[in-house]
């Protein structure tokens, strides 16, 4: 997936890239940051530092907590996880699947919460990202997966074509990081932008699906992930299959600095209204995002699948950037969010950090996976807010 934004946030997801935040940044903030050489992203809580509200996140704990650590279980019994350990001097391959293990059996002795906050106190270490300032602090986006009607073939009516992940795309076999285009000389050269792939016809004939207008696609490739309702009749579930090395440029962002959508009313359905105005005007700003994503179609069991290659679960699933990140493990997000019943709250839960995103490359940085379809896409598109993120493993590994 690499590769959500609904309502107030599009973003990128689906596998490994997708979500991006509509919002342009506030002035002095810079979420994404990049960490100096040779930092890590988290540093381990010492004994004069304040826990986060263990008791609280377990407390509050989602239904599905225990289905997204079985995901991640499933990840680490896959050979192809060894090779993103260890994990700079945090923890070995083994290190971190004995800590997920013994999380789930901790969840699973249904303890108290300030039992639970003990037992965790003492058997695991805790760490916290350094965020976008050093001081912690991390922007919380959300995600979700959207629902659209979709032709297999072109029509009058669907005439906007998703593409199949081409042959002559190069990614890094470890990291998964684009790497561009496989020249038929054997040299590699930067993918076409979206303007060339789009207006050159370069991907004719690698289409999987069509859809009914360019803001649908847009849509599905910034998410990353979609489920169709074919007009034969059949549903899909297609997600992420890759991406080109282009650099990616929000959408909100280009339309704010455009002037079609005032930056106070910067929505989602702000967004619709200004491209069904001013459709030229939005499709070049949709341009000037040269990023372009490729789909693939997945078993509805596996679906929505994240970066890990498992499946995904709402408000249980985090997406950080995988480069500076330990993969699949358990963590903690300390947020606000909103519900789709009592508007702003707290958000504080524990969640497994399972996929990533276009936009979510640096500390400063997390996307929260909200589900499927229209309530989903509320509270995906209403999550923009400041927080911390937290990571727990054992302090005493077993040999």
């Amino acid at each position: 997936m690499k590769p959500a934004t609904i309502a107030l946030v599009l973003v990128l997801t689906a596998c490994a890239t997708r979500r991006v935040n509509l919002y342009p940044e506030p002035e002095g903030k810079d979420y994404s940051r990049q960490l100096p050489p040779g930092m890590s992203a988290l540093r381990k809580l010492g004994p004069g530092d304040p826990l986060p509200d263990i008791a609280g996140a377990y407390a509050a704990r989602e239904a599905g907590l225990s289905e997204a650590i079985a995901q991640s279980l499933r990840w680490f019994q896959a050979p192809s996880s060894q090779r993103y350990f260890p994990f700079e001097d945090i923890c070995t391959h083994e290190h971190a699947k004995q800590s997920l293990t013994a999380f789930r059996d901790l969840v699973a002795q249904g303890l108290p919460p300030k039992e639970f906050e003990t037992e965790v106190v003492r058997r695991f270490d805790v760490y916290i990202s350094v965020g976008c300032d050093m001081k912690g602090t991390v922007l919380y986006t959300g995600y979700y997966s959207p629902e659209f009607t979709a032709s297999p073939t072109m029509t009058g009516e669907y005439r906007v074509p998703l593409y199949r992940r081409p042959p002559d795309l190069l990614t890094d076999p470890v990291t998964g990081e684009p790497r561009g285009r496989r020249l038929p000389d054997g040299s590699t050269a930067p993918y076409p932008t979206r303007r060339e792939i789009e207006e050159g016809g370069l991907l004719r004939g690698t289409e999987l699906v069509w859809l009914a207008d360019e803001m649908s696609a847009y849509i599905a490739h910034v998410n990353g992930s979609a489920r169709l309702t074919l007009t034969d009749g059949r549903t899909i579930h297609i997600g992420y299959a890759g991406k080109t090395d282009r650099p990616y440029v929000g959408l909100g962002k280009s339309l704010v600095e455009a002037g079609l959508v005032d930056k106070d009313r910067l929505s989602l359905p702000a967004v619709i209204e200004a491209w069904k105005k001013h459709p030229r005007e939005v499709k070049e700003m949709m341009n000037r995002n040269e990023s372009y994503v490729f789909f693939m179609e997945y078993g509805g069991d596996k679906w929505p699948s994240g970066s890990l290659g498992v499946r995904v679960t709402p408000r249980a699933s985090l997406a950080t950037d995988k480069a500076i990140y330990p993969r699949a493990g358990v963590v903690l997000v300390d947020t606000k969010a909103v519900s789709l019943t009592r508007g702003r709250t707290d958000f504080l839960r524990f969640m497994l950090d399972q996929d990533t995103g276009g936009a979510i490359r640096a500390p400063g940085r997390a996307d929260i996976y909200m589900g499927v379809g229209p309530e989903a896409e509320v509270l995906a598109g209403g999550q923009y807010a400041e927080g911390q993120l937290y990571y727990f493993f054992l302090k005493s590994p077993v040999p």
